[in-house]
């Protein structure tokens, strides 16, 4: 069975705990730092808002920009995900060739 270890994580001023890979570690609280700055400069840039809208804001830019470090995140810290694609391509390429 694989070691999970706990950690908090902090998002817009509300801790969460989650149970993540030690070796993610590192990866997970620097993406968290990206994610709570964003959510600062969504903040000054656009007012009137609620804190949910900045947040939305902020994950969604995070998550649809896969040139930025958040796709490379990605590919770390969901290995399985990228071997599923990998064999989804790989159906697809046989049943059209």
């Amino acid at each position: 069975m694989e070691q999970l270890i706990p950690i908090n994580i902090v998002v817009s001023d509300r801790s969460y705990r989650i149970k993540i890979r030690p070796e993610e570690e590192e990866e997970v609280r620097r993406i968290m730092k990206e994610v709570n700055e964003k959510i600062v400069d969504f903040k000054t840039s656009y007012a009137g808002k609620d804190q949910q809208d900045y947040i939305a804001m902020a994950l969604i830019m995070y998550a649809t920009h896969p040139g930025t470090s958040g796709g490379k995140a990605q590919a770390v810290t969901a290995p399985f995900l990228q071997e599923k694609l990998e064999k989804l391509e790989e159906i697809i390429n046989q049943a059209l060739g």
